[in-house]
């Protein structure tokens, strides 16, 4: 059996540190501020740093990985004589995984007798880490990457995104609410509970009045949809005290600990916002 190298991308919000543990390699989505021309990649400004100016007012807009990345990348790889697994995030929210693809396409004429699978998760932030994660796992056992592969396509519309927002101007200069929507909610303090779609894109499902009642919301969604209340990622936007106090009503109720808290990169939450917070596990469906 070849040795394979797993990809994703920087969307999977668990950082560097991590993936590098996990002996995967990733590419960085980017973003820049519309006071300055200069990108960033999620490695070069702090999570710190970049939440703060946002709050400030600095307005965050970001860009896909390129073709060429992947195609370099994919082919030094190849080069090694390893095959390639990239789990990447929703063409629905990015072009990532399709300039991905692109890529592979294009190796795959010049490499006929090497694999290069490329996933569109149709999910993203702490889901697809989700999966990452536990194909890393499958590595270590031995399985093949035709084995990776099939668990992610079987088990991807499984994997859970839920999350709430603090403040809705995000939302609405990514276009995903009205002004009047954004108006109301922070007049009348209402949250949006959102999640992501089979189609790997972003859906209000409630809203509640009140951030406490939101983090609340989130415990719910997982009491009634988890089929694995033993493991589960969280993710957060400058906003740990929160992701702790989702984290204590889980354990409070069900007995376990997440086993991730990571926070949000700012190609994620770029569009979120700080305050936001994600909650990713495994269900039937999503």
């Amino acid at each position: 059996m070849a040795d394979y190298t797993i990809y994703t991308d920087s969307s999977c919000d668990v950082g560097s540190k991590i993936l590098n543990d996990w002996g995967v390699k990733y590419e960085c989505l980017t973003f820049k501020f519309d006071d300055s021309d200069k990108e960033y990649t999620s490695d070069e400004m702090s999570c710190e740093e970049f939440y703060d100016r946002m709050r400030k007012g600095g307005i965050a807009k970001t860009s896909a990985v390129n073709m060429q990345t992947f195609y370099d990348s994919f082919k030094k790889e190849l080069d090694e004589g390893k095959d390639v697994l990239y789990i990447g995030m929703s063409t629905g929210l990015s072009n990532t995984a399709n300039a991905a693809s692109i890529a592979a396409d294009e190796l795959k004429g010049e490499y006929p007798d090497r694999k290069i699978i490329t996933i569109d998760t149709l999910t993203t932030t702490a889901a697809q880490a989700m999966l990452v994660d536990h194909v890393c796992g499958m590595k270590k056992e031995g399985k093949s990457i035709e084995e990776a592969a099939d668990y992610v396509y079987s088990n991807m519309q499984k994997a859970c995104v839920w999350f709430i927002v603090d403040d809705l101007i995000y939302l609405k200069r990514g276009g995903r609410i009205s002004a009047t929507a954004a108006f109301a909610g922070g007049v009348l303090q209402l949250k949006p509970v959102m999640r992501v779609t089979n189609e790997g894109k972003i859906e209000n499902m409630q809203k509640v009045r009140g951030r406490s009642q939101s983090i609340k919301a989130l415990e719910k969604v997982f009491a009634q949809n988890a089929i694995d209340k033993s493991t589960y990622f969280i993710c957060h936007g400058s906003c740990l005290e929160d992701a702790k106090a989702l984290e204590d009503l889980i354990y409070q109720a069900h007995g376990y600990k997440a086993k991730y808290i990571t926070e949000m990169s700012p190609v994620i939450g770029a569009h979120a916002g700080p305050g936001v917070v994600v909650l990713s596990f495994m269900a039937n469906e999503r």
